[in-house]
């Protein structure tokens, strides 16, 4: 029944228009009643989103199953993934929808509040993982902020085409910077950069002993 109703308010609204079309023109679409579409659907809007609650679920159960010695920068970057498999999963619906919410403000403003809802998941996650570090908690905000922007980057670029070519490939070029950036690899610790380097020079040729035991004299007479 949720299928349907969302089926008949999107028909409806590339029809009429959002602002034109009322919970009443759906539930007849539908051939339901009022009660029926908010049972499922407190408003317009939800309508058009009806993928994202079990989207948002099903992020949230693949975060709390990821086992802590992953990255977790590496984790965060997968669990964005799956939403990009649910826009993937139906390119003809995912392009109207990208469409109409440019056409609708009050789409966009809602939107809005579902990526937050996905940003607040990923911060929360990672601020388990990072509640020792001293700034755990900043940088769990700013690792997901920098993880849906550039999920969404990647995505909306695809939308933009109309859904050509490959989605995943578009947003796991703009994931591998944040990895670059924010990854275990990019923490690692840097060597001291006042400590003194040794550089010898042998001659071409030379026997493997032989430069082994210039190697060990420099270092000895460092």
């Amino acid at each position: 029944m949720r299928e349907v109703l969302a089926e008949a308010a999107f028909q409806l609204y590339l029809e009429r228009g959002f602002e034109r079309t009322t919970v009443d023109d759906i539930v007849a679409r539908a051939g339901v009643g009022r009660r029926s579409f908010f049972r499922y659907f407190p408003s317009k809007e939800d309508a058009v989103f009806p993928d994202h609650e079990s989207c948002l679920a099903e992020m949230t159960a693949f975060l709390d199953a990821a086992s802590d010695e992953r990255d977790a920068v590496d984790v965060v970057c997968d669990g964005a993934r799956i939403v990009l498999r649910m826009y993937a999963s139906n390119p003809e619906f995912s392009v109207q929808r990208y469409r109409l919410t440019r056409e609708v403000p009050g789409l966009r403003t809602y939107e809005l509040s579902v990526v937050r809802r996905y940003e607040r998941t990923l911060a929360g996650y990672l601020r388990r993982r990072w509640e020792s570090e001293p700034d755990g908690a900043l940088r769990a905000e700013v690792v997901a902020a920098s993880v849906v922007a550039a999920h969404n980057n990647g995505l909306r670029s695809w939308l933009r085409s109309g859904g050509e070519g490959d989605a995943e490939m578009a947003v796991d070029a703009a994931l591998a910077l944040v990895r670059q950036v924010w990854g275990q690899a990019a923490r690692q610790p840097a060597g001291d950069p006042n400590e003194e380097v040794v550089v010898m020079v042998a001659p071409k040729g030379a026997p493997m002993w032989r430069v082994i035991q210039q190697v060990e004299s420099a270092l000895r007479d460092d």
